[in-house]
């Protein structure tokens, strides 16, 4: 996995959430909580997501073969995604019932301080892991909202590890109030309410990572500003004088397949045309260095053919967009 994909805020998440969840389900045993029960099986299960992240970074890295010739990049995509469905099920529905449980036959709190000493300690863990993900993600981030990183981030451990730390230790603070409350009022329903939102929250994270890699999944263009970069590239206004149509593609978070027909001069030979076409991957190459397949077909512009508009049977699924070329 490269450096973008975030390895060492996974490690941090990993370490964290294996400490926590022993915590938690020691604090379980002697309490009774249910919070702290459901909180022990999110922890064991967010340690069980971080593990996925690594296999699937690993097994990316695999070199391409002839029955997968664009290799296997969208491994991590897979991966992601199983997190999201563990996430849900594991985690999310699993408080939910016990939290149900709980409110249906509730009972008191025993030896207090086991729960909350544990919920104070994770706090501080998860604390330290979500500030190493904000770390890592700072330096790919820019000048995007977090919003923007999340939805727009190619690779996606990033977003989960995130998205994971951000739900852990708001998840850590219901479960802080309905323990504190149950104690305050000595009614066990509280701990049941605040399981019950915590499942809740694990199930709309869960969601949007669903919904994220699921994009992924399907296959993302290049960014804006990988696009902009590899139009500018391509065109040199002597051999190539303009892009007819173009379609990028990530295989994976750090591979993009680039495809486009360019405009050569009518009268250029053969060769002419060839040496154009190396001589245009050589610049996207350079220009934006994860554009590792490209394909370039030459043509001859024409102002009639262009003011058609678009082919609807030229891309899979529909029409395709207004050429930025045209």
């Amino acid at each position: 996995m490269s450096a973008s994909g975030g390895t060492k805020a996974i490690m941090a998440a990993l370490g964290a959430n294996l400490a926590i969840a022993v915590s938690k389900f020691v604090a379980f045993a002697f309490s009774g909580s249910s919070s702290m029960l459901a909180e022990g099986v999110h922890s064991l299960a967010d340690s069980g997501n971080q593990a996925l992240l690594l296999i699937g970074g690993r097994k990316a890295q695999r070199a391409a073969t002839p029955q997968h010739p664009f290799g296997y990049g969208r491994e991590r995509y897979i991966y992601a995604f199983l997190v999201s469905i563990v996430l849900f099920s594991v985690g999310g529905m699993f408080a939910v019932y016990e939290g149900y449980e709980k409110i249906k036959h509730p009972h008191e709190i025993e030896h207090w301080y086991w729960p909350v000493g544990v919920l104070v300690f994770a706090i501080l863990a998860e604390g330290f892991s979500f500030r190493t993900a904000i770390k890592e993600s700072n330096q790919l981030r820019g000048s995007h909202s977090w919003s923007q990183f999340i939805r727009r981030a190619k690779a996606p451990e990033l977003p989960v590890v995130l998205l994971e730390d951000f739900g852990a230790l708001i998840g850590l603070v219901l479960a802080l109030c309905g323990v504190g409350i149950a104690l305050l009022t000595g009614d066990g329903t509280w701990d049941g309410i605040g399981t019950v939102c915590i499942g809740v929250l694990l199930i709309m994270i869960a969601l949007v990572l669903a919904a994220e890699t699921k994009s992924l999944l399907l296959g993302e263009a290049a960014g804006p500003e990988h696009t902009a970069k590899i139009e500018a590239a391509m065109v040199d206004g002597d051999t190539v004088t303009r892009i007819i149509h173009m379609r990028t593609l990530h295989l994976g978070p750090e591979e993009l397949l680039v495809a486009a027909k360019i405009a050569v001069r009518h009268d250029d030979t053969a060769a002419e045309v060839a040496a154009a076409i190396d001589a245009a991957e050589a610049r996207i190459r350079s220009a934006v260095p994860i554009a590792r397949v490209i394909y370039l077909e030459p043509d001859i512009y024409s102002e009639a053919e262009a003011a058609k508009g678009p082919d609807p049977e030229a891309t899979p699924g529909g029409p395709a967009p207004e050429p930025s070329g045209h």
